[in-house]
C-alpha cells in the first residue's frame, strides 16, 4: 500500500520534471519578507495571479514599518482583485498592528512568532500560519493545501485531517534531509503547485 511509503517518493517524482527551473530559490516570491504574510492572507479563496495584481497594487506599502499606516477604505480598493476585501483588509491591518505591537519590527518577529500565535489570530488558519512560517520565517514547516491533496489523491494517499497531511509529507523529508529542510519543503510545495498548474494546463488543451 503507498501509504506506508514516504513523501520522499513525491519529492523525487516531483523534481525529475523540473518544475521550478523559472522560479525563485524558495519558490514563494520575495520569502523573507513581510509581504509574504500578506500575500498569504491575500491567497485565501482567490487565485495567485489575483493576489499579484493586489500586491502590484501595493508597491512600497509592503514593509510591516508602512503596511500599519495604511487607511483600511485604501487598502479595499488596493485588494480588490483578491476579492473578499471588506474581510481581508481589516483582517491584515489588524494582523500588523499585532505583529507590530507584540514584535516591534519584522525581524523579530520571524525570530520569535509561534504556530499557536498566528492561528490565534482572526483569519489564519493552518495554511496561512504555515505559510508565513515557511516563507516569509524560515521555519522548517511544511505547507498543505488543496493542491497537496489532490496529487496524493493520485496516489492513493487520504487523510482526514490537516495534522495528518502534514505529518506525512515532513516525516518522509525529515529522513531523507538531514539539513536545509526549510528549504526543502519550500521547494516541495512550491513543485505540488507547480505540478498541478500545469496538469491543469493541459487538460484545457
Amino acid at each position: 500500500m503507498l501509504q506506508e511509503k514516504d513523501s520522499s517518493f513525491l519529492y523525487t517524482f516531483l523534481e525529475k520534471k523540473n518544475l521550478l527551473q523559472e522560479s525563485p530559490k524558495y519558490w514563494w516570491p520575495h520569502a523573507g519578507s513581510f509581504e509574504v504574510v500578506v500575500g498569504a492572507v491575500l491567497t485565501q479563496n482567490t487565485t495567485w495571479k489575483n493576489v499579484e495584481r493586489s500586491l502590484e497594487n501595493l508597491r512600497g506599502y509592503l514593509e510591516l514599518e508602512t503596511f500599519v499606516k495604511l487607511d483600511e477604505v485604501y487598502l479595499k480598493e488596493k485588494i480588490r482583485p483578491s476579492g473578499f476585501y471588506n474581510q481581508k483588509a481589516p483582517r491584515l491591518l489588524n494582523l500588523a498592528k499585532k505583529i507590530e505591537a507584540e514584535f516591534g519590527d519584522f525581524h523579530s518577529f520571524q525570530k520569535r512568532v509561534s504556530r499557536d500565535w498566528l492561528l490565534s489570530q482572526k483569519g489564519i488558519g493552518e495554511e496561512s500560519a504555515d505559510a508565513i512560517l515557511c516563507y516569509g520565517c524560515f521555519r522548517e514547516e511544511m505547507v498543505v493545501d488543496t493542491y497537496t491533496k489532490r496529487l496524493l489523491s493520485e496516489f492513493q494517499i487520504e487523510f482526514k485531517k490537516y495534522d495528518a497531511y502534514k505529518e506525512f509529507l515532513e516525516v518522509g523529508m525529515q529522513k531523507r534531509y538531514k539539513k536545509d529542510l526549510n528549504l526543502h519543503y519550500a521547494r516541495f510545495h512550491g513543485m505540488i503547485v507547480e505540478y498541478n498548474k500545469q496538469k491543469k494546463l493541459k487538460s484545457l488543451h
